[in-house]
Protein backbone atom coordinates (compact mmCIF):
# COMPACT_ATOMS: atom_id res chain seq x y z
CA UNK A 1 0.00 0.00 0.00
CA UNK A 2 1.34 3.87 -0.90
CA UNK A 3 1.42 5.87 2.38
CA UNK A 4 2.80 9.04 -0.09
CA UNK A 5 0.20 11.38 -1.36
CA UNK A 6 0.39 11.67 -4.86
CA UNK A 7 2.50 14.49 -6.48
CA UNK A 8 -0.85 16.66 -7.31
CA UNK A 9 -2.44 16.96 -4.22
CA UNK A 10 -1.90 17.75 -0.52
CA UNK A 11 -3.34 15.28 2.28
CA UNK A 12 -5.69 17.28 4.04
CA UNK A 13 -6.38 16.62 7.89
CA UNK A 14 -9.49 15.65 9.39
CA UNK A 15 -10.10 15.19 13.01
CA UNK A 16 -12.68 12.65 14.01
CA UNK A 17 -14.16 12.07 17.61
CA UNK A 18 -15.74 8.85 18.30
CA UNK A 19 -18.34 10.19 20.67
CA UNK A 20 -20.80 6.98 20.96
CA UNK A 21 -19.84 5.80 24.31
CA UNK A 22 -21.70 5.91 27.45
CA UNK A 23 -18.92 6.21 29.66
CA UNK A 24 -19.89 3.10 32.17
CA UNK A 25 -16.64 3.95 34.73
CA UNK A 26 -17.75 7.19 34.88
CA UNK A 27 -20.39 7.61 37.72
CA UNK A 28 -21.84 10.24 35.42
CA UNK A 29 -25.73 10.18 35.03
CA UNK A 30 -26.10 9.57 31.61
CA UNK A 31 -23.35 9.80 28.88
CA UNK A 32 -20.15 11.09 30.10
CA UNK A 33 -19.48 13.51 27.17
CA UNK A 34 -22.37 15.67 27.86
CA UNK A 35 -21.40 16.04 31.61
CA UNK A 36 -21.38 20.31 32.57
CA UNK A 37 -17.52 20.92 33.25
CA UNK A 38 -17.03 24.89 34.16
CA UNK A 39 -20.06 25.92 32.24
CA UNK A 40 -20.42 23.96 29.16
CA UNK A 41 -20.63 20.28 28.11
CA UNK A 42 -17.45 18.05 28.49
CA UNK A 43 -17.44 17.26 24.56
CA UNK A 44 -18.15 20.90 23.90
CA UNK A 45 -14.70 21.78 25.34
CA UNK A 46 -12.90 18.57 23.29
CA UNK A 47 -14.79 20.48 20.21
CA UNK A 48 -13.55 24.27 20.92
CA UNK A 49 -9.88 22.79 21.40
CA UNK A 50 -10.00 21.07 17.87
CA UNK A 51 -12.18 24.65 16.21
CA UNK A 52 -8.69 26.11 17.13
CA UNK A 53 -6.49 23.78 14.82
CA UNK A 54 -6.72 25.53 11.39
CA UNK A 55 -5.01 23.19 9.46
CA UNK A 56 -8.34 20.91 9.89
CA UNK A 57 -10.21 20.91 6.98
CA UNK A 58 -13.62 19.54 9.11
CA UNK A 59 -13.97 17.49 12.38
CA UNK A 60 -16.19 14.95 12.69
CA UNK A 61 -18.26 13.34 15.35
CA UNK A 62 -19.30 9.76 15.40
CA UNK A 63 -22.59 9.48 17.57
CA UNK A 64 -24.95 6.30 17.58
CA UNK A 65 -27.79 6.49 16.10
CA UNK A 66 -30.40 7.20 19.14
CA UNK A 67 -28.48 9.85 20.26
CA UNK A 68 -30.70 13.20 20.28
CA UNK A 69 -28.97 15.55 22.84
CA UNK A 70 -25.30 16.47 21.12
CA UNK A 71 -26.61 19.11 19.41
CA UNK A 72 -28.21 20.20 22.53
CA UNK A 73 -25.14 20.14 24.45
CA UNK A 74 -22.43 21.37 21.57
CA UNK A 75 -24.89 24.01 20.12
CA UNK A 76 -21.92 26.01 18.41
CA UNK A 77 -20.17 23.30 16.70
CA UNK A 78 -20.49 23.53 13.23
CA UNK A 79 -18.37 20.16 11.74
CA UNK A 80 -20.15 17.15 10.47
CA UNK A 81 -22.47 14.68 12.38
CA UNK A 82 -22.50 11.02 11.59
CA UNK A 83 -24.95 8.63 13.67
CA UNK A 84 -23.07 5.06 12.97
CA UNK A 85 -21.70 4.59 16.03
CA UNK A 86 -20.67 0.91 16.80
CA UNK A 87 -20.62 -1.26 19.68
CA UNK A 88 -17.34 -0.67 20.13
CA UNK A 89 -14.49 1.92 19.86
CA UNK A 90 -12.62 0.16 16.53
CA UNK A 91 -16.36 -0.18 15.29
CA UNK A 92 -17.16 3.43 15.47
CA UNK A 93 -13.56 4.93 14.19
CA UNK A 94 -13.87 2.27 11.18
CA UNK A 95 -17.45 3.87 10.23
CA UNK A 96 -16.51 7.35 10.82
CA UNK A 97 -13.34 6.57 8.72
CA UNK A 98 -16.31 5.29 5.98
CA UNK A 99 -18.00 8.58 6.51
CA UNK A 100 -15.48 10.73 5.43
CA UNK A 101 -14.53 8.42 2.22
CA UNK A 102 -18.27 9.63 0.99
CA UNK A 103 -18.10 12.84 1.74
CA UNK A 104 -14.99 12.91 -0.13
CA UNK A 105 -11.76 12.33 2.03
CA UNK A 106 -9.55 10.42 0.21
CA UNK A 107 -7.13 7.47 1.31
CA UNK A 108 -3.98 9.28 1.90
CA UNK A 109 -5.65 11.97 3.54
CA UNK A 110 -4.61 12.45 7.39
CA UNK A 111 -6.80 11.43 10.07
CA UNK A 112 -6.75 12.80 14.02
CA UNK A 113 -8.81 10.34 16.03
CA UNK A 114 -9.23 12.42 19.38
CA UNK A 115 -11.35 10.53 22.52
CA UNK A 116 -14.30 13.40 22.88
CA UNK A 117 -12.90 12.47 27.05
CA UNK A 118 -9.97 14.27 26.49
CA UNK A 119 -11.31 17.79 26.98
CA UNK A 120 -8.32 19.46 28.28
CA UNK A 121 -6.14 18.72 24.90
CA UNK A 122 -4.70 22.40 23.77
CA UNK A 123 -4.48 23.53 20.30
CA UNK A 124 -0.81 23.33 20.17
CA UNK A 125 -0.34 20.18 21.58
CA UNK A 126 -2.18 18.79 18.47
CA UNK A 127 -0.07 21.29 15.44
CA UNK A 128 2.78 19.51 17.47
CA UNK A 129 1.60 16.31 16.76
CA UNK A 130 0.98 17.32 13.07
CA UNK A 131 4.59 18.69 12.72
CA UNK A 132 5.90 15.35 14.10
CA UNK A 133 3.62 12.93 11.56
CA UNK A 134 3.21 15.11 8.35
CA UNK A 135 5.78 14.00 6.64
CA UNK A 136 5.87 10.79 8.65
CA UNK A 137 5.40 7.23 6.47
CA UNK A 138 3.25 6.05 8.98
CA UNK A 139 1.54 8.05 11.20
CA UNK A 140 1.40 8.79 15.50
CA UNK A 141 0.29 9.75 18.72
CA UNK A 142 0.71 11.92 21.24
CA UNK A 143 1.95 9.87 24.54
CA UNK A 144 4.09 10.07 27.98
CA UNK A 145 6.74 8.81 29.17
CA UNK A 146 5.61 6.78 32.26
CA UNK A 147 7.01 8.15 35.15
CA UNK A 148 5.63 5.85 38.02
CA UNK A 149 6.63 2.69 39.50
CA UNK A 150 3.55 0.05 38.14
CA UNK A 151 2.00 -3.20 39.44
CA UNK A 152 0.74 -6.15 37.88
CA UNK A 153 -2.45 -6.84 40.12
CA UNK A 154 -3.92 -10.40 40.85
CA UNK A 155 -7.17 -10.77 43.24
CA UNK A 156 -6.37 -7.19 44.59
CA UNK A 157 -3.10 -7.47 45.13
CA UNK A 158 0.52 -6.93 43.40
CA UNK A 159 1.55 -9.98 41.53
CA UNK A 160 4.83 -8.68 40.12
CA UNK A 161 6.76 -5.09 39.72
CA UNK A 162 6.86 -4.14 36.08
CA UNK A 163 10.05 -2.31 34.07
CA UNK A 164 8.75 1.14 33.53
CA UNK A 165 11.83 1.91 31.16
CA UNK A 166 10.75 2.54 27.24
CA UNK A 167 7.30 2.51 28.11
CA UNK A 168 4.68 5.10 27.47
CA UNK A 169 0.90 6.00 27.93
CA UNK A 170 -1.00 6.86 25.38
CA UNK A 171 -2.85 9.75 24.69
CA UNK A 172 -4.88 11.16 21.76
CA UNK A 173 -5.14 12.60 19.05
CA UNK A 174 -3.66 10.08 17.19
CA UNK A 175 -2.71 10.64 13.39
CA UNK A 176 -2.80 8.26 10.50
CA UNK A 177 -3.70 7.97 6.92
CA UNK A 178 -7.31 7.37 6.66
CA UNK A 179 -6.68 4.49 3.85
CA UNK A 180 -3.95 2.89 6.42
CA UNK A 181 -6.24 3.05 9.47
CA UNK A 182 -8.85 1.67 7.87
CA UNK A 183 -7.13 -1.52 6.95
CA UNK A 184 -5.71 -1.89 10.43
CA UNK A 185 -8.54 -1.62 11.77
CA UNK A 186 -10.58 -4.11 9.46
CA UNK A 187 -7.32 -6.21 10.34
CA UNK A 188 -7.17 -5.50 14.03
CA UNK A 189 -10.80 -6.59 14.67
CA UNK A 190 -13.33 -4.64 17.16
CA UNK A 191 -11.44 -4.97 20.20
CA UNK A 192 -8.19 -2.57 19.84
CA UNK A 193 -8.86 -0.20 22.32
CA UNK A 194 -6.67 2.51 19.81
CA UNK A 195 -5.91 3.37 16.32
CA UNK A 196 -2.32 2.92 17.04
CA UNK A 197 -3.03 -0.79 17.90
CA UNK A 198 -4.38 -1.35 15.18
CA UNK A 199 -1.28 0.19 13.35
CA UNK A 200 0.84 -1.91 14.97
CA UNK A 201 -0.75 -5.45 14.59
CA UNK A 202 -0.11 -4.41 10.91
CA UNK A 203 3.97 -4.22 11.22
CA UNK A 204 3.87 -0.31 11.60
CA UNK A 205 5.72 1.67 14.42
CA UNK A 206 3.96 4.96 15.06
CA UNK A 207 5.86 7.78 15.91
CA UNK A 208 5.86 8.61 19.59
CA UNK A 209 5.10 12.15 20.45
CA UNK A 210 5.33 13.45 23.46
CA UNK A 211 2.12 15.27 24.42
CA UNK A 212 0.93 16.68 28.67
CA UNK A 213 0.19 15.30 31.55
CA UNK A 214 -2.92 17.51 31.36
CA UNK A 215 -4.49 15.75 28.33
CA UNK A 216 -5.56 12.99 30.52
CA UNK A 217 -8.51 11.04 29.91
CA UNK A 218 -11.72 12.15 31.91
CA UNK A 219 -13.05 8.63 33.30
CA UNK A 220 -13.68 7.93 36.67
CA UNK A 221 -15.77 9.93 39.26
CA UNK A 222 -12.94 12.10 40.63
CA UNK A 223 -11.74 13.56 37.11
CA UNK A 224 -14.42 15.22 36.72
CA UNK A 225 -13.51 17.25 39.84
CA UNK A 226 -9.77 18.07 38.64
CA UNK A 227 -10.48 18.82 34.69
CA UNK A 228 -13.61 21.06 35.93
CA UNK A 229 -10.88 22.49 38.39
CA UNK A 230 -7.97 22.84 35.36
CA UNK A 231 -10.49 24.14 32.87
CA UNK A 232 -11.54 27.18 35.49
CA UNK A 233 -8.10 28.46 36.10
CA UNK A 234 -6.97 28.17 32.65
CA UNK A 235 -5.36 31.47 30.98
Amino acid sequence: MTLAASPSTTPRLYALVPCAGVGERSGAVGPKQYAVLAGQALVAHTLDALARVTRLSQTLVVLIAEDREFELYAPEFAGWVARCGGMTRAQTVANGLDYLLARGARGDDWVLVHDAARCLVRAEWIDALIDACLDDAVGGLLALPVADTLKAEHAGRVEATIDRAAKWQAQTPQMFRIGLLREALAHAGAKVTDEASAIEALGHAPRLVPGALENFKVTYPADFELAARLLRTRT
